[in-house]
């Protein structure tokens, strides 16, 4: 009970008893909210926000006490160090649970500050397979990993597309690097073959040097492990190159961001992957769409809708434990089994989602449409 008043006297005077019944609850919300890709880490937060602004509204009660949560929002500025800093700053503000981060590259680092701390985390966004393989009991994630999603695009190049040789270029991130690994597995296991991989960073904006290269190999298929920041101005060069080879990438791509910043270079030679369903096939997708674009006047990029059942997750498992302290709520949220807005949010035995989806886009008519 001291430490509830104490909480609460930082917010004003003259509190109403009902008031000071009320238990605020932080939760961390952490993605890049600066730099080239702030728009889809910013459409993490926004995610989050809306799942604890539903929360708040239906007016939960756990231990006896009406809860209020908190969303403290931190910007990794998709950096690893930096991630590492602002995770540590979350657990020195007694966050009860974290929905982040973004880019595998500063989750599984930080993942090691929030497990010395025992605080959950969820991330809606990072695949990397390697984030819930470290043995970490309060570490999960909301969406399909590389494994799968590399299996799935393996089959997709070597299949559909009917490739027999293929281009890989990765971002030397975890995710993008560990999504391309992924790919050119499968690829290789249905029959396909590798004529180049060649590699770039998550800040270049310059790629011709790469790109002609890969020219000179004359590949049916172009993949990319990245994310759209680079995606979309790769497009525009190998326009300017005179290269009209079918480019493939992963749900770091699959945004309407890579669209604009490809420009006319984007034609329906292009594809992309995304972990989960459609927006508009998920149970609640619709729905969350609509509410979405009233609430921030923006549209879905890519991983809001997970970001919410994410967070979702983490409050019911609160209620469930009837305690917001993570040593009596871990166990129910590792019994997760609900209807979320992405569908059936369940844990496997290390955290990952429970039969993650993958689906393919082209693009076709100014936008991704799902094949």
């Amino acid at each position: 009970m001291k430490k509830t008043v104490v909480a609460l006297a930082i917010m004003g005077f003259g509190l109403s008893a009902a008031q000071a019944q009320e238990m605020v609850v932080k939760l961390g919300s952490v993605a890049p909210l600066t730099g080239t890709i702030s728009h889809l880490g910013k459409d993490n937060e926004n995610g989050a926000k809306l799942a604890v602004e539903d929360a708040n509204a239906k007016g939960i009660t756990i231990g006896g006490k009406k809860v209020k949560f908190e969303l403290m929002g931190e910007d990794d500025q998709a950096d690893p160090r930096t991630g590492t800093t602002v995770a540590q700053r979350l657990v020195d503000a007694s966050v009860k649970g974290v929905i982040g981060h973004l880019n595998s590259g500063t989750t599984i680092p930080a993942s090691r500050i929030y497990n010395q701390a025992g605080v959950p985390m969820i991330s809606p966004s990072a695949t990397n397979p390697t984030l819930t393989r470290q043995g970490y009991k309060g570490v999960f994630r909301t969406i399909a990993n590389d494994v799968q999603q590399g299996g799935v695009l393996g089959k997709f190049i070597a299949g559909p597309l009917a490739a027999k040789t293929v281009a890989i270029i990765d971002d030397r991130t975890s995710y993008g690097q560990g999504l391309a690994d992924e790919t050119e597995k499968a690829v290789k296991a249905a029959g396909g073959k590798i004529v180049a991989r060649e590699f770039t960073n998550d800040k270049a904006t310059d790629f011709n040097a790469i790109l002609t290269k890969i020219r000179g190999a004359k590949p049916d298929v172009i993949f990319f492990g990245g994310m759209d920041a680079q995606a979309g101005p790769m497009l525009r060069q190998l326009k300017q190159l005179g290269v009209d080879t079918k480019f493939v990438t992963g749900d770091g791509g699959c945004s309407p961001e890579m669209i604009k910043l490809a420009g006319e270079a984007i034609g329906e030679n292009a594809y992309c992957s995304m972990a989960g369903l459609p927006l508009e096939k998920m149970p609640g997708g619709t729905e969350f769409r609509n509410r979405y674009k009233a609430r921030f006047n923006m549209d879905v990029q890519i991983y809001s809708p997970y970001a919410y059942d994410a967070a979702m997750a983490m409050i019911k498992a609160m209620q469930a434990a009837n305690s917001v302290e993570p040593a009596k709520y871990l166990p129910e949220l590792k019994k997760s089994n609900f209807q979320g807005v992405t569908g059936t949010v369940a844990f496997d035995d290390i955290g990952d989602i429970k039969d993650g989806a993958v689906t393919m886009y082209q693009f076709k008519g100014g936008s991704w449409a799902a094949m």
